[in-house]
């Protein structure tokens, strides 16, 4: 009895040991993965005609929702709009000038500075969006100005020197932004079969079949809006073949279904992202959406706010907050890792503002948290 006693209490000890040094681990791993989410690092993009001098680096920390000071990784000439391959280790830059020109970055191995690795021509004007295929061998330009976009290859990083063009043509009514085409945003579908182009200045969003080669193939007209909606940006559901498509003129998002196949939507709604009462001049720029797609987030120029809305089982939208961005004219804005913080980049009153947003109402609000910055317009987490 003594002896069986003896073991017993042994064998709680041992097991005691073991958890203890079990529940040691656990709590290591789990203080390791808190350390490496303390910061993440967000590029923005600016306008430089003031004092912005390029492409900065700035640390999010979503812990207290405060943002670094900014620190330039790269001198560019209003770097307007960018985008990262899926390994971190390049960034594409569009140039917003006449002519345009597209610039790759790569990160030096501390991650410090992002070196110029070319600088091309992107056969267009005002360059203002640039979009990269899943297979990340292509990259798409939206040129406002000239109403075209431009494609180039990518291999092991880099950009070809020589870019496919595609022309548009035609206009709408909102004079005189609407006198010809100005391409605004370009995507690729999901499977990369096909790139979209919203183009603001023919109320147009115009498709091409992207062959195995990556050649673009004939141009074809994916979605006609209504005359002078002027779509700019458009994001796709996470899961669900629908896109959600942002307008300028309108103040709008249309909601259109997507054949797969074809690469031809559909429209089933379309939803103001202005307040009723609300009667003065306001222009949307920017479309997010939650990553479980059950909220969408537009930006308003002029009314300053985020409009956030609810999806429903269909896809359409149901307008549940409008909320200031805290500053003026927000341009661009991104939903941080994980989905916790809506950050908004406010062209006009320099400054990017933080927003806590709450996963199961999709609601934002403001954490008082900003960063001063000249002329900051898209914001990138790494």
């Amino acid at each position: 009895m003594y002896l069986n006693h003896s073991k017993l209490i042994v064998g709680i000890v041992i097991l005691s040991i073991i958890s203890c040094t079990s529940n040691k681990k656990e709590k290591k791993q789990e203080e390791t993965l808190e350390k490496k989410q303390e910061s993440y690092t967000m590029l923005v993009g600016t306008y430089t005609s003031e004092s912005s001098e390029g492409i900065y680096k700035v640390q999010f920390n979503p812990n207290t929702a405060e943002l670094s000071e900014a620190s330039l990784v790269a001198s560019s000439e209003n770097p307007s709009f960018l985008t990262q391959s899926k390994d971190g280790k390049f960034v594409y830059a569009v140039n917003e000038n006449d002519p345009g020109t597209l610039s790759t970055f790569q990160w030096n191995k501390e991650k410090t500075q992002l070196e110029l690795q070319s600088k091309f021509s992107d056969g267009g004007k005002h360059p203002c969006f640039v979009g990269i295929n899943p297979s990340q061998d292509q990259v798409a330009i939206a040129n406002y100005s000239s109403g075209n976009v431009s494609v180039y290859s990518i291999k092991d990083g880099v950009v070809s020197e020589k870019p496919q063009t595609k022309n548009h043509s035609g206009s709408s009514i909102i004079k005189p932004n609407q006198d010809a085409p100005h391409a605004h945003s370009s995507k690729y579908s999901k499977d990369g079969k096909f790139l979209f182009v919203a183009d603001l200045g023919i109320d147009k969003v115009m498709g091409y079949a992207v062959s195995e080669k990556g050649e673009l193939q004939d141009q074809f007209i994916a979605l006609e809006m209504d005359a002078g909606d002027g779509p700019r940006h458009f994001i796709f559901h996470p899961t669900d073949d629908i896109v959600y498509i942002i307008s300028e003129f309108s103040n709008t998002i249309t909601v259109a279904n997507l054949n797969a196949e074809t690469g031809k939507m559909t429209k089933i709604d379309k939803v103001s992202t202005l307040p009723d009462d609300f009667k003065d001049a306001s222009y949307c720029a920017d479309i997010q959406i939650s990553s479980d797609g059950k909220f969408v987030y537009g930006s308003n120029r002029g009314h300053n706010s985020i409009a956030v809305f609810e999806v429903k089982n269909d896809g359409k939208l149901n307008l549940i907050q409008t909320e200031s961005v805290q500053g003026d004219w927000p341009r661009n804005f991104t939903l941080a890792p994980n989905d916790t913080h809506v950050i908004v980049a406010n062209q006009k009153s320099d400054n990017i503002a933080v927003f806590k947003r709450d996963a199961n109402s999709g609601f934002i609000n403001y954490t008082g948290n900003e960063l001063k910055m000249s002329m900051p317009v898209c914001l990138k987490f790494d």
